[in-house]
């Protein structure tokens, strides 16, 4: 038996249990994870963030070959055990944890590369906390019909892939968007090979308001349950309902969870259209626990 030295953080809402494992010796079984996210025998918590030195992992060497700046990577296990590719809350409270425990520094203006799964994710500071430059998006095709317990019909849902799965369906009320029962996994037909996360949208009123779209969004995500916030998801929704308003829609949302709020923005680069990521990354407390 080990002793496990982590801290528990946030991104609105969305937690998780992060620890530093510079040499990647730490293999924490499925079994293992999912008992210390279980919100009432263990810490609990969203998912696991583990931070290991790039050069330790296969996945790292990966992203060392892409940006060899990329000295950490964030091996992110979702609260049952599986292994995720991204997680927008999750890169910005790994910056943190990073930062505050003296692993990697991120003065203004700097920019902090992070190797994930997806590839590497550049992180900033701004007002709001962090911000991460989730790279290239894509729609992932198909409208797939999703049904979930007490929507009184199955809704169509729009693939959409920001280094991760997202289904997203939009929603004709808030009566709706609250009353979607997401203690059940909601059904796809077809189901996505790997799975998905699915996001349920209802556009805000104003949708648009001094340029900025403004959306509402409940999630339940691929091998966690329902959030209380997804970075990823709310990258996906935004992408969505600006390809369903069609042109002349904003490039930059507002995108408003049961946790909080977080900013989303659309910007061209050399390498196809971008899409960031915004918001605040707390760190509660840090503990002992044995594994």
């Amino acid at each position: 038996m080990a002793t496990l030295h982590f801290t528990k953080g946030h991104g609105t809402g969305n937690d998780f249990v992060l620890f530093a494992d510079p040499e990647g010796n730490t293999n924490l079984t499925d079994a293992q994870v999912a008992a210390i996210c279980d919100r009432h025998f263990g810490v609990g918590a969203d998912g696991i963030l583990r931070a290991v030195l790039s050069r330790n992992l296969p996945e790292g060497e990966s992203a060392l070959a892409e940006d060899p700046d990329a000295e950490w990577f964030m091996d992110y296990r979702n609260a049952d055990g599986s292994i995720a590719e991204m997680c927008g809350n999750g890169i910005r409270v790994f910056s943190r944890f990073l930062i505050d425990n003296a692993l990697a520094r991120l003065e203004p203006g700097e920019t902090l590369p992070i190797g994930t799964r997806s590839g590497v994710r550049d992180v900033q500071r701004n007002a709001t906390g962090f911000q991460a430059d989730l790279g290239r998006w894509r729609l992932d095709g198909g409208e797939p019909l999703v049904r979930a317990k007490e929507l009184s019909v199955a809704r169509p849902g729009l693939g959409i892939n920001v280094g991760n799965p997202h289904i997203v369906v939009a929603l004709a009320s808030i009566d709706e968007l609250e009353s979607a029962d997401l203690t059940y996994i909601p059904v796809l037909d077809p189901e996505p090979a790997d799975g998905a996360n699915i996001e349920f949208v209802v556009a805000g009123e104003p949708m648009v308001k001094d340029g900025v779209g403004h959306i509402r969004m409940r999630v339940h995500e691929r091998g966690s349950g329902e959030t209380l916030s997804c970075g990823t998801g709310a990258v996906a929704a935004a992408l969505a309902t600006r390809h369903w308003a069609g042109t002349g829609a904003p490039h930059q949302w507002r995108v408003d969870i049961a946790g909080g709020t977080v900013g989303v923005r659309m910007f061209p680069t050399e390498d196809g259209e971008h899409v960031s990521l915004s918001g605040p990354a707390e760190l509660v407390f840090v503990g002992e626990l044995e594994v």
